[in-house]
C-alpha cells in the first residue's frame, strides 16, 4: 500500500509538472508570436504599403509642380505650386525612411534584400531624372525638356519602382500569413495537449481519492480534494488562455489587419490614380494611356464589370444604391469590396460608406476635368485638378483620403487592441495556471503525508 501511494503521488507530481511546463512553454511561444507580429510582421507590411503610397505621391507632386510652375516662374499658380513642392519633399523623406526600414527588415532574406537594393538604386535614378526635369522647368522655354525627363522618370516608376514596392508588400504580407497559420496551428495543438493532460491528471487524482477512501475508510482526503480543485481551475484557465490567444490572434489578423492591408493598398492605388490625372494634363501625347491607367486603377478600387470612363459614374451610382438598400447586394469588386466583406467593428461600416461616397465625388470631378480638356479649356482643367480651394478636385481628393485614413485607423486601433488583449491574457492567466498546478502537487503530497506516516 505505501508503494502504491508513493507511485500515485509521483504520477500526480510528474503529470502536474509536465502540464505546468507545457503551459509555460505555450505562453512563452504565444508571447514571442505577439512580439513578432507587433514588432516585425505588421510594421514590415505597412512600411511597404507606405512606400508604395509615397512613390505615387512623389510622382504626382512632381507633375503638379510642372503643371503649376508657369514658364520659369512667369504665370505661376502660387498656392498649388507651393503645396506641391512641400508634398514632394514630404514624400521623398517618407520614401527614404521606408526604404531604410525595409532594408533592415530584409536582412537574412536574400530575395527581399535584392529587391530593396534594386529599389534603392532605381529610386536614386528616379530622383536624378526628376531633378533634371525641375531644373529644365526653371529655364525659360524649358517645358519640353522637362516633360521628356519627367516621362523617363514616371516610366521608371511604373516599370520598376512600383512593381518592386508591391512585391515587398506581398512578400511581407505572406510572411505574416505564414506566421499566423503556424501560430494558430501550434495553439490548437497545445490546447489539445493541455486538455488531455489535464483530464489525465484529474483522473489520477480521482483514482487516488477512491483508493484512499477504500483503504482508509475515509470519504474524502482534504489535501487531494484541494489538489483536484486546483487542477480543475488550472485546466480551465489554461484552456481559456490558449483558446483566447488563438481568438485574439484571429481577430488581429483576419478582422483587423486584412482590412488594414486592403485599405492601405487602396490608398496607394488612389494616389497613383490621382497622379494619372496630373500626367494626363501634363502630357497631351499620352492622354489616352493615362486615361486608361486611371480607369484600370478605379476598377481595382471599385470594380464595375464592363465599365468605361463614360459609364463608370452611372455604374457606381447604381451598384452603390443597391448596396445601400441591401448590404448583402454587392455588385462590385476591388479593395472596397474586400473591406465591406470584412466589416467587424463599431463605426466601421458607416466610415466605409462615407469613404465610398467621397470616392464617388472625386470620380465625378475626374469626368469634369476631361470634359474641360475636350472643350479646349485646358488651363481651367489644370486649375480645377490641382487647386485645394473648396469644391475643387484636390480638395475632394483630400476629403476622400481623410475618410479612408479614418477607416484604416479604426482597423489599426483594433489590431493594437487585439495584441494588447493577447499579451494581457498571458500575463494575467499564465502565472495562475502554473501556480495552481504546483500547488496541486504540493497539496497532494501534504494530503498523503499522514497516511504514509501510519506505515512507519
Amino acid at each position: 500500500m505505501p508503494a502504491r501511494l508513493r507511485l500515485l503521488r509521483a504520477t500526480t507530481a510528474l503529470i502536474g509538472v509536465v502540464l505546468a511546463v507545457l503551459l509555460l512553454l505555450s505562453g512563452l511561444s504565444a508571447s514571442a508570436t505577439w512580439d513578432a507580429v507587433a514588432g516585425r510582421d505588421a510594421p514590415r507590411t505597412t512600411s511597404a504599403t507606405d512606400l508604395d503610397l509615397a512613390l505615387n505621391d512623389m510622382d504626382a507632386q512632381a507633375a503638379n509642380i510642372l503643371l503649376s510652375s508657369g514658364d520659369a516662374g512667369k504665370g505661376r499658380m502660387t498656392v498649388p505650386y507651393t503645396k506641391a513642392v512641400g508634398f514632394y519633399a514630404d514624400a521623398r523623406r517618407s520614401i527614404g525612411h521606408q526604404v531604410r526600414t525595409l532594408a533592415v527588415a530584409a536582412e537574412g532574406d536574400r530575395t527581399a534584400e535584392k529587391t530593396v537594393e534594386s529599389l534603392t538604386d532605381g529610386f536614386a535614378e528616379y530622383q536624378e531624372l526628376i531633378g533634371r526635369a525641375l531644373e529644365n522647368d526653371g529655364r525659360a522655354g524649358g517645358k519640353p525638356a522637362a516633360l521628356a525627363d519627367y516621362r523617363r522618370a514616371t516610366d521608371l516608376l511604373q516599370r520598376q519602382l512600383l512593381p518592386e514596392a508591391r512585391t515587398l508588400v506581398d512578400s511581407n504580407n505572406r510572411a505574416f500569413e505564414r506566421r499566423y497559420d503556424a501560430a494558430r496551428s501550434a495553439l490548437s495543438a497545445q490546447l489539445t495537449a493541455v486538455l488531455a493532460l489535464g483530464v489525465l491528471l484529474l483522473a489520477v487524482l480521482g483514482v487516488l481519492q477512491w483508493y484512499l477512501a477504500r483503504r482508509f475508510r475515509r470519504i474524502l482526503n482534504p489535501g487531494v480534494l484541494a489538489a483536484t480543485v486546483c487542477t480543475l481551475l488550472a485546466v480551465v484557465l489554461g484552456g481559456q488562455l490558449l483558446s483566447g490567444s488563438e481568438e485574439h490572434l484571429r481577430a488581429a489578423r483576419r478582422d483587423a489587419f486584412d482590412s488594414v492591408v486592403a485599405l492601405s493598398r487602396a490608398r496607394a492605388i488612389a494616389y497613383d490614380a490621382n497622379a494619372d490625372e496630373s500626367r494626363y494634363l501634363l502630357d497631351p501625347e499620352r492622354r489616352d494611356q493615362y486615361a486608361q491607367a486611371f480607369l484600370t486603377k478605379s476598377q481595382e478600387l471599385y470594380g464595375i464589370k464592363g465599365a468605361t470612363l463614360s459609364t463608370y459614374d452611372s455604374g457606381l451610382a447604381t451598384t452603390w444604391q443597391a448596396y445601400g438598400h441591401n448590404h448583402g447586394d454587392l455588385r462590385f469588386t476591388g479593395e472596397f469590396r474586400r473591406e465591406l466583406d470584412n466589416i467587424t467593428y463599431t463605426g466601421e461600416r458607416s466610415t466605409a460608406e462615407t469613404t465610398v461616397d467621397t470616392y464617388a465625388v472625386y470620380q465625378r470631378d475626374d469626368r469634369r476635368i476631361r470634359a474641360l480638356v475636350e472643350q479646349g479649356k485646358e488651363q481651367r482643367a489644370v486649375e480645377f485638378c490641382i487647386s485645394w480651394n473648396p469644391g475643387m478636385s484636390n480638395a475632394h481628393f483630400g476629403a476622400y483620403m481623410d475618410a479612408l485614413g479614418k477607416l484604416i485607423t479604426i482597423n489599426q486601433d483594433h489590431f493594437a487592441m487585439s495584441i494588447q488583449a493577447g499579451h494581457s491574457a498571458l500575463t494575467g492567466l499564465l502565472p495562475w495556471c502554473c501556480g495552481l498546478l504546483l500547488a496541486a502537487c504540493a497539496l497532494t503530497a501534504l494530503g498523503l503525508r499522514p497516511r504514509l506516516a501510519e506505515f512507519r
